[in-house]
């Protein structure tokens, strides 16, 4: 069991999303209060993975394969929802979703030689590359980000009107934005890393 703990936690981030996107499309202030507390959750367990798998000394190929795929189905569910919702422009889900394949497809290159997105098997060899791909202060800021972008546009759109609401979509917005600058950014050094790939 403890050995498949941090797979089990990555894989309930996706079914977590799925029940947020469901409670969303209900009007209904209590179903948006009970989704921005699973939203809470599934971004909590974002970073929870990564610390039981390195507690626990359980990392592998595939749980860092799992990460990624999770990263990618959560935060396109919400761009997606939140564009279906008309809480955002289709640009966002439109970017963030051409980028992933991007990377995820010159990624998958790269494990087939034997590299894997972050850690010491990193393919990222510059250390510019390596710090805005790979470092976990990059890393945290830009799941902070798309955490509070996901959390405050759900709050700031909740039915009810509440005192500060306003401020809180705005800041959903601006966050949301500065998500997909550094989603943009990110992507940048892995397709310049990548072409020794094609050599």
């Amino acid at each position: 069991m403890k050995k498949n703990l941090a797979n089990i936690i990555t894989l309930s981030r996706i079914f977590l999303v799925f029940v947020v996107a469901a409670l969303l499309f209900y009007n209904n202030s209590k179903f948006y209060y009970i989704a921005l507390i699973v939203t809470a959750v599934l971004m909590w367990f974002d970073g929870l993975d990564g610390f039981v798998a390195r507690k626990f000394n359980i990392s592998s190929r595939l749980g860092a394969l799992l990460d990624i795929m999770g990263d990618r189905i959560v935060e396109n569910v919400f761009w997606i929802v939140f564009c279906a919702l008309g809480w955002i422009n289709v640009s966002i889900p439109i970017i963030v979703l051409t980028r992933g394949i991007i990377t995820d497809s010159l990624r998958t290159l790269a494990f087939e030689k034997g590299y894997t997105a972050f850690g010491k098997t990193t393919m990222m060899q510059g250390k510019i590359a390596k710090f805005i791909v790979a470092s976990n202060f990059c890393r945290f800021t830009y799941a902070v980000c798309k955490a509070v972008a996901f959390f405050f546009l759900i709050a700031g759109h909740i039915p009810a009107r509440y005192q500060n609401q306003e401020i809180i979509l705005q800041i959903g917005i601006v966050c949301a934005i500065v998500s997909v600058i550094y989603c943009v950014l990110r992507g940048i050094p892995v397709v310049i890393e990548s072409k020794r790939f094609f050599e």
